[in-house]
Parts: C-alpha cells; structure tokens; sequence
C-alpha cells in the first residue's frame, strides 16, 4: 500500500475561499437553454417554461453564479432581439455553433430564472462584430433604475426594478480565430479597456473581467495576456483563462495528470499578471476568473456529423465516466489550492451541454462530475490552508512527474469545520495517509464520504442515475490528534470534521 502525508498548519493560509469559484455557465449552445433549463409545455416545466427538475439539481448544487449568455455565442449576440414580446423575437443564425437562435428565451427570462436557482449572473458582452456602445446600453438596461431610454425599456418590458449584475465579461476567447470579430492582443486590449472604462461610468459598482488565451495551447499565450493588461490593467479586475481535457489517448494515468497541467497554467497567469503590475507599480492585483473549465472530449466526433441551421440540437453532449469525474475532482482540488488568487471560476457548462446535469423530456440526472463539484461546492466554503502533500509521484507522458494523491484543506472557523478533498490517482493501489491535527482540538470526524467504481468507464444514464455514486467509508480515524485514514484505488474522498 502506498504511503502519504498531508501537512497543515492553522496559521498558514492560502486564502479565502470566493464562493464564486464554484461558479458555472450557461450558454446558447445545444440543449443548454432550449429542453435543458427551458421547455414549455414539459410536465416537469413551471409556469415560465423553466424545468423544476433542472432547477432543483442546480439548487442542490449551489452555484453562486452563472456565466451567460456565452461562450463563442455572445460575439454575434444582438441583446435587443432576446427582450420584449415574444412573438416580436426575431429567429436568426447562429454563426458560432451554426444553428437557428429563436430568441425565445433571452436576458430576462435568464435573470428570472437565475433568481430561482439562487444564482448571481456573470453576464458576457458582445465584443467581437459589436463594441463599447452597445456594452454600455446593454449595462444601462440591467443596472439602471429608472429615467432613461434602456432603462425604462427594461420597465416597459416588465422589469420594474434592475437586474443589478455586477460581474461582466468583456468578450470572448477575442484571441481565437473561430471567433467572431476576433483581434489582436492589441487591438483587444484598446477596445476591453475603453468598454470597461464606459462601463464603470455607468457603473462604478461592477467588475470587469479581460479574455486571456483561449486555451494553454494558443500560439500567442503569454504575450496575449501581457499586451492586454498593458492596455487595460488600469480598467479590469480579473483575467479569464479557459481550459479543457480528454482522455482521447485512453492513457488514465495521463489524463488524471492533467491537473498538473492546470496548476502550472494557473501560476504561470499569475506570473504575468504581476509582471504587468510590476511594470506600472500598480496598486492592485489582477485575480483571475477560470469562467471555462471541464473535461470535454466524448462528444467530438458526433458533433462533427450535426445538420446545421436546426434549433438546439443534441451538440456536445458528453456522457462523462467515472475517470472523468476524478479528474473534475482534482481540478476543482487545484482551483481552491490558488484560492488567493482564483476569485471566480465556471464549471462549463451546467446542463446537457458538457455538464453535470442531464435532462431528458422525461427527466433530469446526475453525471457523474456533478458529485465532486457537489461537494467542494457545498463543503468547500471557508478558508484554504496552506496545504502540503508528501506522495509518491509517478511520470506522466504529458505532464512530467506528478502526484499520486492530490488534496487540499478547507477550515471553515465560523462554523467549526474542516474538510479534506482528496484524490487518489493510483489505479493499483490503496494509499494510507496521515495528517496531524492537533491544533483542532476538540474536532471530530463526522463523515467519510467516497466516489469510486471498479470500472473507470462506468456512467450514469436516466435508467441507471445511481451506477457512480457516493458512499460512505469507516476508514478514518482520528486519535490524540492524529489523523489516519485509507483513500482507496481510484477515488475521490471527502473527509469531513467538526466539533
């Protein structure tokens, strides 16, 4: 059996957890909005056409926030055709996923619905074939009480009071060259400062988050985002970083190493964003929104056989496996571990579309990643200690040498409790680990909680929701302070204490 230590110390701490890194997102893409949050005239609908199903699975989630209403989509997005009667809703195409966008659900009928989730909005503006202006009117419609033209457009539609969003995405992936009207580093930064700049004229309230690379792969990374915040470090308050993972190779230990990848992408963004600071002797640091984070791979090759110009096809689907969600478990483990500077993040996206969530017209499941976000999202809140892992390594093909056991302590002080996620990666082995807790006296253990599967490829289906699922293990003990505990082959745990 393989042997580790996890190492804490109460007065070492990493930082407090934003409960905003537990964001997700919703975008117009597939069945996302249309048969995955909205159907009318679905049994499991409510009266404004949002499934109850959906919402009860994001309640139990608990996410803080929504990304919406993109993604690539929002760089053709025309908000004024998503507002206003129904039947006066123009239907056009959709160039980014080459559908139709009917508009039948648009910008309020998102705010209703994240009002009913219990979720703030991240709302996204059109800077790819739009600009500053149209930001600035749609920012007027949303936050405006009263007294103006959009603002009294928003009353006119049956929005008396405002929708008050105070998180904005300046764009999207503008460094991609799938993106509509998408730019140079330095002719984004110009526009993402002078937006920003408009906006908090408008609103000095709001926070604005600047597009970083697309992905870690992007040829420009890293000048991309040094050339933006030289534009715009003075007008923005987060830096976006997109970043997903497949196991298209079938090589496991490969996969499960991405997180590795991730930690190093983090820290390198936040190298560069301190460079930036350095150079201007800002007052300030750049934090970082991760508003696109997943595995995402399965759905590929259907979605390179799809009609185009149809309405919310059945596109990026991913039915997700129970490696898939060990993976999802050491990323959110990396996340929390740079909750220093990681203030917001998005599981992408939440429903049908690479999401936790499922739905059916006859109903709604979990994926087998919606447990680890579970988790972290529900007992994740509190404050990160500095945590240090002694494990065995093993070389990854991709990645180099990585961790067989990724964790991370999260105290909670307010209400007495601390939690440890933690991920054994070993396929083989069983690891034995230690953690001295002494200095959280009077703790107890209250629960180990476990999601493992002899089969790496198991899924939940609507037919079988429960084939990966959650149990509980009796292999925690603490005594005299000390911690011993066993994380079986291949699991994802959550070690739950209290006083």
């Amino acid at each position: 059996m393989k042997k580790a230590e996890i190492i804490v110390d109460k007065y070492f701490l990493t930082g407090a957890v934003d409960k905003r890194i537990f964001g997700s997102f919703i975008e117009h893409l597939g069945r996302a909005v249309y048969e995955g949050i909205y159907q009318e005239g679905n049994p499991n609908s409510d009266a404004q056409g949002f499934r109850k199903d959906t919402l009860d699975l994001v309640k139990e989630l608990q996410v803080p926030i929504v990304r919406y209403p993109g993604g690539n989509f929002v760089s053709g997005f025309r908000w004024e055709d998503s507002v206003g009667p129904k039947d006066k809703r123009p239907s056009r195409p959709e160039l980014a996923w080459g559908v139709i966008e009917t508009n039948q659900f648009g910008l309020n009928e998102f705010a209703d619905w994240s009002k009913k989730a219990g979720s703030d909005i991240m709302m996204a503006v059109n800077l790819g074939t739009r600009g500053p202006e149209d930001a600035k009117n749609l920012l007027e419609y949303c936050n405006f009480k009263g007294g103006t033209y959009y603002s009294d457009l928003r009353k006119e539609h049956g929005y008396k009071d405002p929708h008050d969003i105070k998180v904005w995405c300046l764009g999207n992936e503008m460094d991609g060259p799938w993106q509509m009207g998408h730019k140079t580093a330095t002719e984004y930064g110009r526009i993402a400062a002078e937006t920003s700049r408009l906006m908090k004229f408008m609103d000095p309230t709001i926070e604005t988050v600047a597009c970083g690379s697309s992905n870690l792969d992007m040829p420009t990374f890293g000048s991309w985002e040094y050339t933006v915040l030289d534009e715009a470090y003075d007008e923005v308050d987060y830096m976006s970083l997109h970043q997903y993972y497949g196991n298209r190779d079938d090589d496991t230990p490969d996969f499960l190493a991405s997180s590795k990848g991730m930690d190093d992408f983090i820290s390198g963004v936040v190298s560069i964003c301190d460079a930036v600071k350095a150079k201007k002797h800002g007052k300030k640091n750049i934090n970082l929104s991760f508003d696109e984070w997943n595995v995402w791979y399965h759905s590929n090759e259907a979605d390179e056989k799809l009609e185009k110009w149809i309405q919310a096809p059945h596109q990026l689907e991913d039915i997700y496996n129970f490696e898939d969600a060990l993976l999802v478990g050491s990323m959110l483990i990396t996340l929390l571990r740079h909750a220093d500077r990681v203030k917001i993040a998005c599981l992408a996206q939440l429903v049908n579309v690479i999401a936790p969530i499922m739905t059916s017209d006859t109903g709604a499941w979990r994926q087998t990643i919606f447990y680890p976000y579970f988790h972290a999202s529900v007992y994740g809140r509190g404050t990160v200690l500095n945590t240090q892992v002694h494990t065995p390594v093993y070389e990854s093909k991709t990645y180099g040498e990585a961790p067989y056991l990724d964790s991370v302590c999260i105290w909670n002080e307010e209400e007495d409790t601390l939690t440890i996620f933690a991920v054994n990666k070993s396929l083989e082995e069983d690891m034995e680990v230690s953690c001295d807790l002494r200095q959280f006296e009077g703790y107890k253990v209250a629960e180990h909680i476990v999601l493992t599967n002899d089969d790496l490829k198991a899924v939940n289906t609507e037919a079988a929701p429960n084939t990966v699922a959650p149990t509980l293990s009796s292999a925690t003990k603490l005594e005299n302070g000390k911690l011993q505990t066993v994380f079986g082959k291949h699991s994802w745990n959550v070690i739950r204490l209290s006083k």
